[in-house]
């Protein structure tokens, strides 16, 4: 039976009490969590001989968003990218970089992909056919484009019955409901704006498609909406349910807070209030991201703000959203920046758990840039590299990673993109070109990357838990559409392991029904059939 590693925290006058905070963090280790941490790894930055020359540009709008999707367009297993434009037009690039060398690129010219006033995108097969779609994001009418193969798209056909509307969207998520073939999904909207793309002040609601037998009808409006920036489809409570968090610019908006909203197969979907738990709360909500940080099976969630970030952690109370925050608690508040204007508040984008060093303990990286000419908040704000300590804190890194940057970063994806079993960095920098970093170890720890796949409908089989085991260490990991800035990653899932040179790996398929677990050596990619009974390793070319 799992060890359950729980932070007892309390809320007293507005200050965080971490009552307890010791005993958990040795019921961690005793847990078999991995007892050193690992090195900084060194990143180096190959903007200039990657290929990419794409920037997201323009006046407001523009301030927000700036996202990328992480996918792979051409089936080779590679993740290829496509990025935001604002003003400038959008553009998919196509991953050519050989196993484990230099990080190279080259743009995949078309209509379909080339579109102006985009805000973010997210992959999602749709229609389950096997071809990546995307969906994209705009100040204006969103599109969903489906793939043909190949790095092709195209319009979506008609009889999908999405339609883009006029919106100004920077969110969106997508979850498959028990029974359904087509992903439930929502555009998550910011400001409306007027005639002119100028903002009205107010906030828009959303669009929430649930689907027919083929495709969908007219959406319908999930209100009220507080003009959000992010949006993430979540098993929260490991119900089997997925409900939608919602995260919310409290700039604008006067009487909204923080959202979570339930879903039950047909049935309408309600928010949830201090009546069930939850309680309010406001903050400038930039982007969302989750990951087992306790080891009690239930995701934490950080959420990006000004100044203000949170990495929330259920209370033990069964069936309720009550969160307390445990950032201070562990080092991971990130309000200020650790170079440049380091007495001023931090504007945060783009937050990613992830473990860039593979010792097995999950790490965060976190996309920081002024908003635009904020004078109350610091215009030279670097990007943070938190890595996990194996007492649950995170202590920054970004100056030793070499990852130091002062342009107005926003979207971002930490990917492995030359598949060499190290992740990489790809940033989106305002007003200037894409930020690439390779990643060039040293690493303290060997690794794993899985794929899971299911037959018929939702075959990325979003909602799965894919989980590693190394003796007792218990690494749980959800599969989602949504989060992050205006972007997302579909694609390998990646795991270090430290010094253990195999796992085992069990996914628990999105209806809930868990597969054997598998022996796995370590260094690998591994494809899980839903039907197998072993793991498929999968070798890349050359």
């Amino acid at each position: 039976m799992r060890r359950r590693f729980v932070f007892v925290l309390g809320l007293w006058v507005g200050g965080l009490v971490a009552a307890g905070l010791l005993l958990a963090i040795v019921e961690y280790r005793r847990a078999g969590v991995p007892t050193v941490a690992g090195p900084a790894p060194v990143f180096v930055k190959e903007t200039a001989t990657a290929g990419i020359e794409h920037s997201y540009a323009g006046e407001f709008p523009y301030f927000v968003g700036g996202g990328v999707a992480v996918f792979d367009c051409n089936a080779d297993y590679l993740p290829d990218l496509f990025f935001a434009g604002g003003s400038n037009p959008s553009a998919l690039f196509r991953n050519e970089s050989p196993l484990g060398g230099h990080l190279v690129f080259s743009k995949v010219a078309g209509p379909a992909t080339e579109l102006t006033a985009v805000t973010g995108g997210y992959p999602i097969d749709v229609d389950s056919d096997g071809h990546v779609d995307l969906s994209v994001l705009r100040a204006g009418q969103n599109v969903m484009l489906r793939g043909l193969g190949g790095c092709r798209f195209e319009t979506a056909p008609i009889d999908w019955g999405i339609d883009g509307g006029d919106f100004f969207t920077v969110g969106f998520s997508a979850t498959w409901e028990s029974g359904s073939s087509w992903p439930t999904m929502v555009f998550g909207n910011y400001l409306e704006l007027d005639e002119g793309g100028q903002q009205t002040g107010r906030c828009s609601d959303h669009q929430l498609f649930r689907p027919r037998e083929v495709g969908y009808e007219a959406p319908e409006v999930l209100a009220p909406g507080y003009c959000t920036l992010s949006i993430l489809f979540s098993d929260w409570d490991r119900s089997g349910r997925r409900d939608l968090r919602i995260t919310n610019d409290r700039h604008y908006y006067r009487d909204g807070d923080e959202q979570l909203w339930r879903f039950e197969p047909e049935e309408p979907v309600r928010l949830y209030t201090p009546d069930d738990g939850w309680q309010p709360m406001q903050i400038w909500g930039m982007g969302i991201a989750t990951r087992d940080l306790t080891g009690d099976g239930r995701a934490e969630v950080f959420l990006t703000s000004q100044g203000d970030n949170k990495l929330q952690t259920l209370e033990d109370v069964t069936g309720a959203p009550r969160y307390a925050d445990m950032a201070f608690s562990v080092g991971a508040t990130a309000h200020r920046p650790y170079a440049g204007d380091i007495n001023l508040p931090s504007t945060a984008w783009h937050p990613q758990f992830e473990d860039v060093n593979n010792d097995g303990l999950v790490d965060l990286f976190v996309s920081k840039g002024n908003v635009e000419a904020d004078a109350l908040f610091a215009a030279r704000d670097p990007n943070n590299l938190l890595l996990g300590n194996p007492d649950a804190s995170f202590t920054e890194a970004a100056e030793t990673a070499g990852i130091v940057d002062f342009g107005k970063s926003r979207g971002a994806g930490v990917v492995d993109l030359n598949l060499d079993g190290l992740l990489d960095l790809i940033v989106v920098v305002r007003r200037e070109n894409v930020a690439v970093w390779r990643n060039t170890g040293p690493t303290s720890g060997n690794w794993l990357a899985v794929r899971a796949r299911q037959p018929g409908s939702n075959r990325d089989a979003i909602g799965a838990w894919v989980e590693v085991k190394v003796g007792r260490h218990l690494q749980e990991r959800e599969l989602t559409v949504g989060g992050g800035h205006a972007g997302g990653i579909l694609g390998w899932t990646h795991f270090g392991l430290g010094k253990a040179d195999s796992a085992q790996i069990r996914v628990q398929w999105p209806d809930g029904e868990k597969g054997p677990w598998m022996k796995v050596d370590s260094d690998r990619f591994f494809l899980v059939d839903r039907d197998a009974s072993a793991a498929m390793l999968w070798q890349p070319p050359g």
